[in-house]
């Protein structure tokens, strides 16, 4: 059996769990977590990165920094996971959706401008499959109306646009270290700030409204309530878990890329053939081989092949139905323009087995078993 994913793990997960059980701090903030942070600002050169305990309230916390109030209105793709737009409708805001590219699966970044009105406070471009967003006129875009640039980079870690890491580019950025995720720590997220004045805050936010950040650092003797917060730190249980893996990401990265291309030249003669399509990296853009993908002919055939795959024990899975078909996006937002590709993309698009320590005989398995499909 061939599963769809396998949480990344590399040896030294338990060794470092039970540090943290030894060092008698397993709550938030820890050394372990501390670890965590200075290892993503000193591979994507952020000015500040906060773990929290999801990506979902990573979101939440960008949400709350860029101050999204009740009667604003956030534009996104419609196709992306649903904590995407939940973050902001928790604020009280309307999501704008916008029509995707059909090459990268990202906002088409021609039909953001249409979708500005006076209520529009910022644009959330998601990083489909870790390829980036054509970010250089999303920016140009949200200068020019003053908008708010968050990204969805959950998908993204290790990628980058134009040589800068993805989720360092717009005013924040937000990773996903869920069990299906490159890099892992079960449940979890980070919160990557661009701007240093914005840092203060988001600690506040982070912890339950408090300066407890500022007192643990010996900047004040005591910490009081000074804002609206929660409580967005993830145990140092799982920051233990997470950190092993960091100090791998480079080995973690080139397995999965091995498999990301070795898939993409055994199939490359079915995309030839005009069978399916494959994944488009545009230039400029530098993946993480998160996911491998492909695109079937339509809805009908994704089904066949996604039954005969589990026929022969492979498992793959469909991704998003678009936010703006679900009652909750028809409640909560809109769609701007005509969906052209949102709907009809994402019922062609099926994901197959992708995780570190994917054998290379198991994808070239899968491949064969697709080419039969086809033959």
């Amino acid at each position: 059996m061939i599963k769809f994913n396998i949480p990344p793990c590399t040896g030294k997960e338990s060794e470092y769990i039970a540090q943290a059980i030894e060092n008698r701090k397993i709550c938030g903030d820890g050394a372990f977590t501390k670890k965590c942070n200075e290892w993503i600002e000193v591979h994507t050169h952020t000015a500040k990165a906060l773990l929290t305990t999801s990506c979902t309230h990573a979101t939440e916390m960008a949400a709350l920094l860029c101050d999204i109030k009740p009667g604003d209105e956030v534009i996104m793709p419609s196709y992306t996971f649903v904590s995407t737009a939940n973050a902001f409708v928790l604020n009280g805001a309307s999501i704008v959706f916008v029509d995707i590219r059909p090459d990268t699966m990202n906002i088409d970044e021609n039909l953001i401008e249409a979708a500005v009105t006076p209520k529009t406070r910022a644009i959330v471009p998601v990083h489909y499959a870790g390829i980036s967003c054509e970010m250089d006129k999303i920016l140009q875009i949200a200068e020019k109306y003053s908008l708010k640039v968050i990204e969805d980079a959950a998908q993204g870690v290790m990628s980058e646009y134009k040589g800068r890491p993805l989720g360092t580019i717009g005013d924040f950025g937000c990773f996903s270290f869920l069990e299906t995720k490159n890099y892992s720590m079960g449940e979890g997220g980070c919160l990557l700030i661009r701007d240093k004045d914005m840092i203060e805050k988001a600690e506040i936010i982070r912890e339950k409204g408090t300066n407890r950040s500022k007192f643990f650092r010996g900047e004040i003797d005591k910490y009081t309530w000074v804002s609206a917060g929660s409580s967005y730190l993830p145990s140092e249980l799982n920051a233990a878990y997470l950190y092993a893996q960091l100090e791998q990401a480079a080995e973690i990265y080139n397995d999965r890329m091995a498999s990301w291309n070795l898939y993409y030249e055994l199939l490359s003669p079915l995309k030839e053939a005009g069978k399916l399509s494959l994944p488009v990296v545009p230039d400029g853009c530098k993946h993480n081989a998160h996911m491998f993908y492909i695109k079937t002919t339509g809805l009908k055939e994704r089904t066949a092949l996604i039954d005969y795959l589990k026929k022969q024990n492979i498992f793959s899975v469909f991704h998003y139905i678009p936010l703006h078909t679900a009652p909750a996006g028809s409640l909560y937002g809109r769609f701007c323009g005509e969906d052209v590709y949102t709907t009809k993309e994402s019922e062609r698009l099926l994901r197959l087995p992708m995780y570190y320590g994917l054998k290379q005989e198991d994808v070239r398995f899968v491949c064969r078993k697709i080419t039969e499909f086809y033959q």
